[in-house]
């Protein structure tokens, strides 16, 4: 099945999503990767405000390319998920809904998904030439000295994805 989504996610559009289904993202993601996981994770522990609003959103892990003259953006393909996985239950917990990678996620981040009512979502990893046309636009709005890893908000169009572990916890990866 081949369905179209926009962010941030309704809870029907979440629970009408299954494994393997291929979807089309539009609307604004966020960009992080390891060292903003981290501090994502910390300022949650310690009772310290987000760097955007995570209820309902969706995080890219991907750290961008620097964009090219006249583009917004450079190549921006997704990093392997599992490197964020000690941190994605508490942001999950938090209100984060997507997130975006590539690769299968351990058993503790499947049951958040679960918990919570989100989903994971996998980019063809070597497309970041075709992930960057879907980008209209990026701004750096947190963790600016990161350089490549800051978190970038990203508005997107068509951006081609599968589902790869649904609410109820289906994977593609068993």
């Amino acid at each position: 099945m081949h369905t179209d989504i926009n962010t941030p996610l309704t809870p029907e559009a979440i629970k009408s999503l299954k494994a393997g289904d291929r979807v089309s993202l539009t609307g604004t993601i966020y960009t992080a990767r390891d060292a903003a996981h981290k501090r994502m994770h910390e300022s949650y522990t310690s009772g310290g405000a987000p760097p955007f609003d995570y209820t309902g959103q969706a995080v890219f892990y991907a750290g961008p390319c620097p964009a090219p003259p006249g583009k917004p953006i450079g190549s921006v393909g997704p990093t392997t998920a599992g490197r964020m996985d000690a941190y994605a239950p508490n942001l999950i917990a938090a209100g984060l809904k997507i997130m975006i990678g590539k690769g299968a996620r351990t058993p503790q981040v499947v049951e958040a998904i679960k918990r919570h009512g989100g989903l994971y979502l996998v980019a063809i990893g070597g497309t970041a030439a075709l992930m960057a046309k879907c980008v209209q636009s990026a701004t750096v709005i947190a963790y600016d000295d990161l350089g490549t890893e800051a978190i970038r908000e990203l508005e997107v169009v068509n951006m081609p994805l599968v589902v790869a572990v649904d609410m109820a916890g289906g994977s593609i990866f068993e």
